[in-house]
């Protein structure tokens, strides 16, 4: 009997070991993201948020502004140094409404920022004459996403905008 067992256990664990195979991830695969896109102006602590939230008056035009960054990794093992984040310069970003409506263009400058200045008329929303005068958008929200490439890999950031 025992003469039996122990190649029936190792018949039984060569089964297990080749059993296994590697499954498909079910979800979308994901690429890091080249850039690091903080955007201003944000809610405190949600400008890296997954969709950060401006809040903005509705009397007076629309600053938009981002800030992209690059992670430079090469001192990730020396404590003292770190991770250290440089900004894009030159970098051409798009920004668009979420149903891919184009908004504007821009170039970041020498710090990484750029800036686009929008209405609300511009930004596709209408005036809702139930509130009192000079808060005619209060509470409505406009959902964005800004697009670009750096070092050829493409990346989208999504935020949105909101009258208080």
């Amino acid at each position: 009997m025992k003469n039996i067992l122990t190649p029936l256990a190792l018949l039984a664990c060569l089964g297990f070991i080749t059993a296994c195979e590697k499954a498909e991830d079910p979800f979308v695969p994901r690429e890091v993201a080249p850039a690091l896109v903080q955007i201003v102006n944000a809610t405190y602590q949600t400008d890296f948020a997954t969709e950060p939230n401006v809040p903005s008056d509705s009397t007076a035009p629309l600053a938009l502004k981002i800030r992209v960054l690059k992670l430079d990794k090469t001192n990730i093992l020396d404590h003292t140094k770190g991770i250290d984040s440089i900004p894009v310069p030159n970098l051409n970003v798009k920004l668009l409404k979420r149903d891919g409506t184009a908004l504007g263009e821009g170039t970041t400058d020498a710090s990484g920022t750029l800036t686009l200045t929008k209405t609300w008329a511009e930004l596709g929303l209408v005036p809702n004459y139930a509130n009192p005068p000079l808060k005619y958008y209060k509470g409505q929200i406009v959902r964005l996403s800004w697009t670009g490439a750096v070092d050829g890999v493409a990346f989208t950031r999504f935020s949105s905008v909101s009258v208080r």
